[in-house]
């Protein structure tokens, strides 16, 4: 009996799931615990992976759509049985038995014995555009799959052919120019979504200042010295900018809080949220309680969920909840930057890169370290020399960082 692969429920707050790839097709030999397909909801993103050893059957949502948890987005079973169902199939998202049938008929025809043309929605476009033959194209995605790359590949290699040959290549005129179009699904829908909002329903505004963590950095190669001999933690300037931020929201507790219909709610706990970069977009894994932390637990709790967030693997439980957020783009080279608040949120800090300059302390010229932060705040919680106050009680934290674990 044929089984039904389902869309997971990511987190009890997941309403839709979306396909983002599938890497097998109608017809394919699948092994139990192979990845099929990969999908996206709200901020995560998976590879589904399959549920027993059989044949795809058919696929029931394609790529790009969404559905919400529980839909059946494909069957796998032995070759060419039939699937009963009760269940009502959107029209043209099912191919039905007979016609996939046809579909290989039509495929054993067009491509040599056991190959199976997969090609994703883009490299389908772009090789039309080109007037490529996409059966002569060589795929290296999953199973053989023809991805952008390959495209470009072969797009490159034959306009090289022209020029060593002498033909000429004819510039495409601006009104037939082809223009890739990429549908905002997924994580960067939801990115757009809650960026936008953000922007429109807060007064947002930034402040920023300069740091000199000189002293910092020599207290946290040492401690890092001294810690490695018990334990593998490395701390980093981050690690301690997270400490610094903790210590000054318990002194400025306004900065923890939220403006929610026409009210301002003070958060009794504060729960830290560290945004990460993904290869499609950006999440925010939350650190609960961290004025619980010690040092080296924000360290290691945070080191985790950066982990767990880029292998796919964090809950959306741990996505929510947080009360400041801090973002970190220093390792790009950006020094100060205007930070959107994650709203319903008060405030976020955005790191820049640290930078030595020389300075003069008393009449002597020094080498120092300085550290570049940005302040975004919601401007109707608090105004702007509150919130300077918030920096500078952060500034000394960071200027004076054998304070943080005295």
């Amino acid at each position: 009996m044929a089984v039904e692969v389902v869309m997971p429920k990511l987190g009890m707050a997941m309403k839709e799931g979306t396909v983002s790839m599938w890497s097998k097709a109608v017809g394919d030999p699948v092994q139990k615990g192979e990845a099929i397909a990969s999908i996206n909801s709200e901020k995560i993103e998976m590879d589904i992976e399959s549920p027993a050893e059989g044949t795809i059957l058919n696929i029931a949502v394609q790529e790009g759509q969404g559905v919400p948890p529980g839909t059946v987005i494909c069957h796998i079973g032995n070759p060419n049985e039939k699937i009963k169902t009760d269940e009502p199939v959107a029209e043209g998202t099912q191919l039905k038995i007979d016609e996939q049938e046809k579909l290989k008929t039509k495929e054993s025809h067009t491509l040599p014995m056991g190959d199976r043309l997969m090609i994703t929605p883009v490299a389908r476009k772009m090789a039309q555009a080109a007037n490529l033959d996409i059966e002569k194209i060589q795929g290296t995605g999953p199973g053989g799959r023809i991805t952008k790359e390959d495209v470009q590949k072969v797009i490159v290699k034959r306009d090289s052919m022209q020029v060593n040959s002498g033909e000429s290549i004819v510039p495409p005129q601006p009104a037939l120019e082809s223009r890739q179009q990429i549908p905002v699904t997924g994580m960067r829908n939801i990115i757009a979504n809650r960026m936008k909002e953000s922007l429109q329903s807060s007064a947002q505004l930034t402040l920023t200042m300069k740091v000199d963590v000189t002293d910092l950095v020599i207290l946290q190669k040492q401690a890092t010295e001294t810690l490695q001999k018990h334990e593998s933690t490395k701390l980093t300037i981050t690690d301690f900018v997270a400490k610094a931020v903790v210590l000054s929201l318990k002194e400025h507790p306004k900065m923890n809080s939220a403006y929610i219909e026409d009210k301002i709610i003070l958060y009794e706990h504060i729960h830290l949220g560290l945004a990460v970069a993904l290869e499609n977009g950006l999440v925010v894994p939350v650190i609960r309680n961290a004025e619980n932390c010690t040092l080296t637990q924000l360290s290691n709790k945070g080191k985790e969920l950066a982990r767990c967030a880029r292998d796919g693997q964090l809950p959306i439980e741990d996505m929510q909840g947080s009360t400041f957020t801090i973002s970190n783009l220093g390792a790009y080279g950006v020094e100060h930057f205007t930070p959107i608040l994650n709203t319903p949120e008060t405030g976020i800090l955005g790191i820049g890169s640290a930078y030595d300059t020389p300075i003069y302390i008393d009449e002597e010229l020094e080498r120092r370290t300085i550290l570049p932060l940005s302040l975004t705040f919601d401007h109707r919680v608090l105004d702007g020399a509150p919130a300077a106050a918030f920096l500078q009680t952060l500034k000394r934290y960071l200027e004076e960082p054998i304070t943080m674990i005295l």
